[in-house]
């Protein structure tokens, strides 16, 4: 039985290449916002439908830092919507990184 690798995700981090802060203070909400429609399924319609974010792209606040974390099946999806956030980090010097969001304690 061959094991299917889990897609990785990447971190965009709020901090620029040389340090500082990434302004606006809500740019990780924007940006996660902006990708809320690529969802497992496509974009659904209805009553609350815009609401939430996508499996794919959630922002979090990580050590203290705003980040946006883009999971690689995103690129699947819809690879114009990877290579926005991917430019997106690009454009604005942000600190890029592949990680692994560990479970919060208590869940699974």
């Amino acid at each position: 039985m061959t094991q299917v690798p889990k897609p990785r995700e990447v971190f965009i981090q709020g901090v620029t290449l040389e340090g500082r802060t990434f302004r606006p203070s809500d740019w990780a909400e924007r940006l996660a916002g902006a990708m809320s429609c690529f969802r497992p399924g496509g974009a659904k319609a209805g009553i609350g439908a815009h609401i939430g974010y996508s499996p794919y792209c959630v922002p979090r606040v990580i050590n203290g830092i705003k980040c946006v974390i883009v999971n690689e099946e995103l690129k699947s999806v819809e690879p114009m919507a990877w290579d926005f956030v991917m430019n997106f980090a690009r454009d604005n010097h942000l600190q890029v990184a592949e990680a692994c969001l560990l479970p919060e304690r208590g869940e699974r």
